[in-house]
């Protein structure tokens, strides 16, 4: 289900800026770049350079994901940033509410995605032609039909946390594309970026930036 663009018009909030980074707390419903058309054209990125001009994409977020999301002000930063995301230098640590009581503690799902394209943006699992990705999980809380997990992907593919929680049999609350039957029962998808770790473009340092999920 592809829902209407409606961006929220809430005010930027920084996490955390310095001379080469800038840390965002991305809301729920807001494009991480563009889209194709100007009915799209509103997003984090060009809302950012309002105040810093310079900011430059390392990484992105689904439009219904919120969260940590941290962006480079200066060339030699998106490069260094990019090839730890790359490489899977960094650590990312996302909270999402799922459907149904998760029996397990906690596990992994390691099931290759590839876009299914005559219903693309959805992704699928293909054990043929798909890209390796890797989930770890922990159930945090859970009742009332419901389970509260902590994620933690170890690659970056298009909706991965999406698709592997959907292949749990644990689709996540409010997700318009793969747990529509959810999406008018919430007042969003229930997937948080909670922490981001990586090292610090100029100082080589590790840095941790947080946000509580807002659920």
């Amino acid at each position: 289900m592809i829902t209407p663009y409606d961006p929220p018009m809430d005010p930027l909030v920084i996490l955390h800026e310095d001379a080469h980074i800038v840390v965002v707390d991305k809301p729920a419903g807001l494009l991480s770049v563009p889209g194709r058309g100007p009915e799209l054209a509103d997003c984090l990125i060009t809302r950012l350079q309002v105040a810093f001009p310079h900011a430059l994409l390392v990484h992105r977020l689904d439009r219904d994901t919120s969260g940590v999301m941290i962006f480079a002000l200066s060339p030699h930063a998106q490069r260094d940033l990019s090839m730890q995301f790359e490489q899977r230098r960094t650590k990312k640590t996302y909270v999402a509410r799922v459907a149904g009581e998760v029996s397990d503690a906690s596990g992994e799902v390691d099931l290759p995605l590839i876009v299914d394209w005559p219903n693309r943006p959805r992704q699928m699992v293909c054990h043929d032609t798909g890209k390796p990705a890797l989930t770890l999980w922990t159930r945090t809380k859970v009742g009332g039909g419901e389970s509260r997990l902590r994620l933690e992907p170890k690659t970056g593919r298009s909706h991965q946390l999406r698709v592997h929680c959907l292949a749990l049999g644990h689709p996540i609350l409010g997700d318009p594309i793969y747990a529509p039957e959810t999406y008018d029962r919430y007042p969003r998808m229930m997937l948080h970026s909670e922490e981001l770790r990586v090292n610090h473009p100029e100082t080589g340092r590790g840095i941790k930036f947080r946000s509580k999920a807002p659920f």
